[in-house]
Formats: C-alpha cells, structure tokens, sequence
C-alpha cells in the first residue's frame, strides 16, 4: 500500500484556513501547531506568521491548552502530575505555564484518584509476599506518574 501523500500548500492565506480550522477542532500548543504547518510545507516566516496571526485572533492560547491538556489527562486517562508535566515539557509548554496549569488538579480529587487507581489494581495482583505486592502496586502507580511519597502514604492508609 502506498503511504498518504502530504499536503503541500504554497499560498498562507490557505494556511491560515486550514490552521483556524486545525485549532478550532481542538486545543493546541503553539509546537503542535508549528509542527503541522511546517508539515504542510510552509516557509519559517509563513509559519510564524500564521501563529501570530492565530494567536491575536485567539485561535491559539498556550494557557488554554496546558490547562485543558492537565484536566483532560487527570480526569480521563487518570494520569499523575509527573506525567502530566512530562507531556506538557514535550509539547514545549513554558514552566511557568505549567505551573499554573497544575494547579486546575484538586489535591483531594488527586489522592482519592491514587487510591481508586490503586484499589482497582490491588486485585490483579496474585503475589502472595506483601513486600512484593506493595512495590508491584507502587511501581505501577509511579508508571502512571504518581508521587512515591503519596503513593507509599496511600498504600499505608489503605492496608494494601
């Protein structure tokens, strides 16, 4: 089978369609963006063109995004707050953006999301040594992006 062909547009104004569009559709970063731009074969000076353009008409808002991207992967995919901020570092997400957008995560919702994680995955676990079972369910908690500090704590007040 032969491979999609790419998208080539040459004139900005198509672009600037497209990517108003491309936004719309859901939250970006500004790299994701710029990536998929460069992608259709834009020139640089196109490219930054455009996100400014995307940017003024509030098309594009990195804020926006971080926040959402930290709601959607806490309350969907129930994911920890060091997986969280790994995500937003690769979509290049300014630290300070990222700081603000952790705080959308309600420290109880947080620990009583750890412990439902860790509720449901206790029973999966057919190890009969407590030692082992404890690191087998923490390592899986950190795997998600959990803080071993709060996991150790929730393991404890759980009895697991």
């Amino acid at each position: 089978m032969d491979a999609p062909k790419k998208t080539h547009i040459t004139d900005v104004n198509v672009a600037k369609a497209k990517a108003e569009h491309y936004c719309a559709y859901q939250e970006r970063s500004q790299q994701e963006v710029r990536d998929k731009l460069y992608d259709w074969g834009l020139w640089p000076d196109a490219v930054e063109q455009i996100i400014t353009y995307l940017i003024e008409e509030n098309f594009l808002n990195e804020e926006r995004f971080a926040k959402a991207y930290v709601k959607g992967k806490f309350n969907q995919k129930q994911w920890g707050r060091i997986r969280i901020k790994q995500g937003l570092k690769l979509k290049r997400v300014s630290p300070n953006l990222i700081k603000k957008a952790m705080l959308v995560i309600d420290a109880d919702d947080y620990i009583a999301a750890l412990t439902r994680l860790i509720e449901k995955k206790a029973p999966t676990i057919f190890e009969k040594d407590t030692f082992k079972r404890r690191y087998k369910l923490q390592q899986y908690a950190m795997g998600r992006g959990y803080e071993a500090d709060l996991i150790s704590d929730v393991l404890k007040a759980n009895d697991l």
